[in-house]
């Protein structure tokens, strides 16, 4: 179950846009189902509101998100689009990597190898 901390630097959180936020970032679960936490945190400087978004997964692993924008829905939106390519990337790197060993592969044929043509 993915654990979900929203929070606000410099503004006030509706209820609305912490809901908003709950429900985006628990989709992440289906990109990497490893997913443990997610901490959410809204800032507004100068008119522009930032989003940042801490996932932690199994082993520690950490993805960070931060992104900006004039509404903060929208800087959530981008936030989560980018933690979905990561976590993606992350998911096939991880599911698809590659173990040497086992010794009990014939060698390629090639240059100087038996049964080869000169």
């Amino acid at each position: 179950m993915l654990h979900i901390t929203t929070s606000g630097r410099h503004m006030d959180l509706s209820e609305k846009l912490k809901s908003y936020a709950g429900e985006k970032t628990s989709k992440l679960e289906r990109y990497y189902d490893r997913v443990q936490s997610a901490e959410i945190v809204f800032d507004k400087e100068t008119g522009t509101h930032h989003c940042e978004i801490v996932v932690t997964a199994d082993h520690h692993t950490t993805f960070v998100a931060r992104e900006s924008d004039d509404d903060p829905y929208a800087a959530l939106d981008a936030a989560v689009k980018d933690l979905e390519r990561q976590l993606t990337r992350h998911k096939e790197r991880y599911r698809n990597r590659k173990h040497s060993g086992g010794g009990d592969r014939e060698p390629l044929a090639g240059p100087g190898a038996e049964g080869s043509s000169p």
